[in-house]
């Protein structure tokens, strides 16, 4: 038996003209706005230079401290007492603060008091990222 399915007239009537209209215009609104961003990124500018430009983003120096056997500091080839590591931990606080990077690198056979002068020396001058390093397995 076959089944039958009345057919109504409510969709008949329903205009979409109006929804095709908004569309359509949607559409050209975002096309135009796209074409002005482009515009935008790719117009050639002849930038004046500076001598003393720096770049938007500088990638930080690390600062390695080495201690020798004796427990002494060395930076940059440098022998310096805890003050003097500390000045040279303010200063390069000042110039990366949040993005400062420590490596120490520690004799084995040194007191481990001077490792931990080290660590507190970068914690006072806010230098938070502090890499210990050692050697590999053989």
């Amino acid at each position: 038996m076959p089944v039958r399915v009345k057919k109504s007239r409510s969709l008949e009537a329903l205009n979409i003209t109006a929804l095709i209209d908004v569309v359509f215009l949607l559409l050209i609104f975002f096309l135009v706005a796209t074409r002005f961003a482009e515009e935008d990124r790719e117009l050639d500018v002849d930038l004046p230079t500076a001598s003393e430009a720096k770049p938007w983003i500088e990638k930080p120096r690390e600062v390695f401290v080495n201690i020798d056997e004796q427990g002494r500091y060395f930076v940059n080839g440098q022998a310096l007492d805890l003050p003097g590591l500390h000045r040279v931990m303010d200063e390069a606080a000042l110039n990366n603060p949040l993005t400062q990077t420590v490596v120490i690198r520690a004799d084995k056979k040194c007191s481990w008091d001077a490792v931990v002068s080290a660590f507190d020396t970068c914690h006072q001058a806010g230098i938070h990222n502090i890499i210990p390093t050692t050697r590999g397995a053989d």
